[in-house]
């Protein structure tokens, strides 16, 4: 081999390499669930039984609930008046509607708020006009004259459940607990088939990772929303920054070096609106992958000099960069036709066999995950393999919006947090069609569309030369690339006609 073919067998090997170990580490998950399921349970039992046998002395404590909104007016009045049917002493409960809202959203929220004051709740509508540090702005303002000892949050696509409090004050009896996750719900995974895919993905999230990093032992997240975090915790790891597009990773990672424990509360469901169209749901990924990034930058180098096991330090690298696996695969679809020219490949099996292992193990992965995750939420199960599919295209098609969003994050460069529409949808008859917030087309779909086809030649030279371990690795490609961009440009053809 000459050294331009050394370079790009490099290339090619490093990017495949790296997908699989990012795929073998859904495995490790999915082990790591099971083996600590037991211990988990116990302990949640324990805390529970805690709790009840000093609660006579102690009494229920005051808690804040946040709602941080900026221009929602379809879901505004929605999220205030669930918050507000939490059952919890109205005493205790304080609610904060943290507004940035440039639209008449400030007018709806208002009349909601003042509603639900007049019933006796203690709700709060705090208006700013200067959108300073975005969400981790708002909420860092809210706390400032917050009452709660305990800060709950959730976002306006999220519907809280009534038990919230009652299933999550009880993990604080530890003292050295700082925040509770609960699990995403869906208010509309049956609208489409992209909303279907969204809804597979999360719940691998909670169902496997989020479970087998807070029950291991491991570093986990809180996810923006359905969590309630204790305020000494978010005082004491230096408060709500700005300064990446996931304040709450990136509190959640400066929380947990200070020695806080997050905990995981399945059993506690709150339903959210899933992004109805790609480029929502784009706009939504571009902003955790660039974010996720950004915090990895800012936090990897403390946490790798902290007193943590290893297995503690390679998981949460893993966790931080999960997002890389998008370039890797820009990289192995535009090295894959080059690679077929090359001479080794056609020397023997071995290279093409241990490719197409590779890329098993690494596509797999994430698909066992997902599926493993279905098993363990839903009796039926077996009725959502059919889409399992759609999510593998949205994965691979999504990789060139978030590539830009990863570059974008290690470049340093800058951008503004670009909030995820919502427009009430929770009905198949539901629609977003001539409502205000939808995301115009993006040339960045024409690279997809570019690569869609760049895939399908790499397909079919692959089956012309006989070569068809790899094959059905460039089918996915060439799906998902193609399915993302048609998506694209049918959404974004509908915002331009509803301009």
């Amino acid at each position: 081999m000459n050294a331009a073919e050394d370079i790009l067998l490099g290339f090619y090997l490093a990017a495949l390499f790296s997908l699989f170990v990012y795929g073998l580490n859904c495995y490790f998950l999915m082990i790591f669930y099971r083996i600590n399921l037991p211990k988990a349970k116990h302990r949640q039992q324990s805390l529970k039984t805690k709790f009840s046998e000093t609660l006579p002395l102690t009494g229920w404590p005051r808690v804040t609930i946040q709602l941080p909104i900026f221009n929602e007016r379809y879901v505004a009045e929605r999220l205030v008046k669930a918050a507000c049917q939490i059952d919890y002493p109205k005493e205790l409960l304080e609610i904060q509607v943290l507004d940035d809202s440039t639209d008449d959203t400030v007018e709806i929220a208002g009349a909601v708020v003042q509603e639900m004051r007049e019933q006796g709740f203690d709700v709060n509508h705090l208006h700013r006009t200067v959108r300073t540090g975005y969400k981790a702005g708002a909420l860092k303002e809210g706390l400032k004259s917050a009452k709660g000892e305990f800060t709950g949050i959730f976002d306006a696509d999220f519907v809280p459940s009534q038990d919230f409090l009652r299933k999550t004050i009880p993990y604080f009896v530890d003292p050295e607990v700082g925040m509770v996750q609960t699990r995403w719900g869906h208010l509309n995974s049956e609208y489409s088939m992209l909303t279907r895919a969204q809804s597979m993905g999360i719940d691998g999230h909670f169902g496997v990772e989020q479970a087998a990093r807070a029950w291991g032992g491991l570093f986990m997240n809180f996810n923006g929303t359905a969590g309630i975090w204790r305020k000494k915790t978010i005082d004491d790891a230096g408060g709500w920054q700005s300064d990446t597009l996931t304040e709450d990773l990136d509190l959640s990672y400066r929380a947990q070096l200070k020695g806080w424990k997050l905990e995981f509360a399945p059993e506690v469901v709150c339903p959210a609106e899933l992004p109805v169209t790609i480029n929502g749901f784009k706009s939504q990924q571009h902003r955790w992958a660039k974010g996720s990034i950004e915090t990895a930058k800012k936090n990897l180098g403390r946490l790798f000099k902290a007193k943590l096991p290893l297995l503690v330090k390679i998981q949460s690298l893993l966790h931080l960069t999960h997002y890389m696996v998008h370039p890797l695969m820009i990289i192995v679809v535009l090295t894959s036709i080059p690679m077929l020219f090359t001479k080794w490949f056609f020397i023997s099996l071995s290279y093409p066999l241990l490719f197409f292992t590779l890329f098993c193990l690494a596509t797999f992965g994430p698909s066992n995950m997902y599926i493993f995750s279905q098993r363990i939420f839903y009796p039926d199960w077996k009725k959502s393999i059919k889409y399992l599919p759609f999510l593998m295209c949205l994965g691979t098609g999504i990789s060139v919006n978030n590539t830009k969003a990863i570059v974008q994050a290690l470049l340093g460069f800058k951008t503004g947090f670009v909030r995820t529409p919502k427009y009430g949808i929770e009905r198949r008859e539901d629609t977003w069609y001539g409502k205000l917030y939808s995301i115009p087309f993006s040339a960045i779909s024409i690279i997809e569309l570019i690569l869609g086809l760049y895939s399908l030649a790499g397909l079919l030279l692959f089956l012309l030369f006989s070569k068809y371990f790899i094959s059905p690795f460039l089918l996915i490609y060439t799906a998902g690339f193609l399915y993302v961009f048609s998506l694209s440009v049918l959404h974004g053809y509908a915002h331009a006609k509803k301009s």
